[in-house]
C-alpha cells in the first residue's frame, strides 16, 4: 500500500496579514528611534529655558532681543541675568547655572576659554563722556575731566568700561581722581543722573538711553577705545544645543538691527 504523503498547510489569508504586519512593524521600530534622535536636538532647542548672562551695557537691546528671539522661537524662555563683565566671569567660574555668556570684552571672555564653546564678537561700541544735565561745566573734551573743581565717577579698573577708560586718559596722559569707582557703566551713568558726579566716562548707548537726563561729549576716535562684545554658549549648559542656537542668532540680521538700532556698531 502506497502511503498517503504529508502535506504542508496552506496558510490563511488572515495568517498571512498577520505575518506581514508583524515583519512591518519590527522593520520600523529601527527607522522610528532614528527618527526621534534627529528630532531631539530642535525640540530641545524649541523648549528650553534659558538663562544668558550679559554686560549691564547690553540690558536695554537685549531686553528687546529676547523678547524677539522667544516670538521667533515658541516654547523657548530667555531670562538675562545683567551685570558687570568681571562679576559674570565669577558667576561662571562658580558654577551659577547658565548658559550663554556675553561681555562687554574679549579679554574677560578669554580667560573662560575653559568653561566656554567657541565665542562670536555680536556687537561692538565706544566710549563717551556722560556729563550732568544741560553740561553746567562745559565739558567738552577729555582734558576737562583733570579739572579738580569737576567731580568725575569712573567704573573700577577690573570693568571692561573702567579699564577703557583708564586707557584712554593715560594714552593722553590726563591724571583723573574719581569720587567714586562703580561696579559697571549703569551704576557710573546713574551718579551722573542724579547729580552725585559731574561727569562719567560710559559707553555711547548707555549716554544714548538717558535722553536729556546727562549730556553726551563724543570723544574723537583717535583718542576713544572700542569695545567688542563676544557671546559664546557655556559648556555647563544643561541646554546646549539651544544655548549655541540663541549665540548664532545674535549675529543674524534681526538681533543685528536690534543691536544698531540701540546703538551698538556692528561687529
Amino acid at each position: 500500500m502506497t502511503p498517503t504523503p504529508t502535506r504542508t498547510p496552506t496558510r490563511t489569508p488572515a495568517r498571512r496579514r498577520a505575518a506581514t504586519a508583524a515583519l512591518t512593524a519590527a522593520l520600523l521600530v529601527p527607522l522610528a528611534a532614528c527618527g526621534d534622535d534627529d528630532a531631539k536636538p530642535a525640540a530641545e532647542a524649541q523648549g528650553a529655558h534659558l538663562t544668558v548672562l550679559a554686560a549691564s551695557s547690553l540690558t536695554d537691546a537685549f531686553k528687546a532681543a529676547g523678547a524677539a528671539y522667544e516670538k521667533a522661537h515658541p516654547g523657548t524662555r530667555i531670562t538675562f541675568s545683567f551685570a558687570g563683565s568681571q562679576e559674570l566671569a565669577a558667576q561662571v567660574k562658580q558654577g551659577a547655572p547658565a548658559d550663554a555668556l556675553v561681555t562687554a570684552d574679549t579679554r574677560t571672555m578669554d580667560g573662560l576659554k575653559a568653561e566656554t564653546g567657541d565665542a562670536t564678537v555680536i556687537a561692538k561700541n565706544r566710549l563717551v563722556i556722560a556729563a550732568g544735565k544741560g553740561n553746567p561745566f562745559r565739558i567738552d573734551e577729555l582734558g576737562d575731566l583733570a579739572d579738580p573743581g569737576i567731580k568725575v565717577v569712573l567704573a573700577a579698573p577690573e570693568v571692561p568700561v573702567g579699564r577703557y577708560g583708564r586707557q584712554i586718559l593715560d594714552a593722553r596722559k590726563i591724571e583723573v581722581k574719581p569720587v567714586s569707582q562703580e561696579p559697571n557703566v549703569r551704576a557710573v551713568l546713574a551718579k551722573v543722573e542724579l547729580g552725585e558726579a559731574d561727569a562719567g566716562l560710559v559707553y555711547k548707548t548707555d549716554s544714548a538711553k538717558s535722553g536729556d537726563k546727562v549730556a553726551t561729549v563724543e570723544i574723537p576716535d583717535a583718542q576713544n577705545a572700542v569695545a567688542s562684545y563676544p557671546a559664546a554658549a557655556l559648556k555647563q549648559s544643561r541646554h546646549g544645543e539651544a544655548a549655541a542656537a540663541f549665540v548664532a542668532w545674535l549675529s543674524g540680521p534681526q538681533a543685528q538691527k536690534i543691536l544698531q538700532d540701540a546703538g551698538f556698531q556692528k561687529a
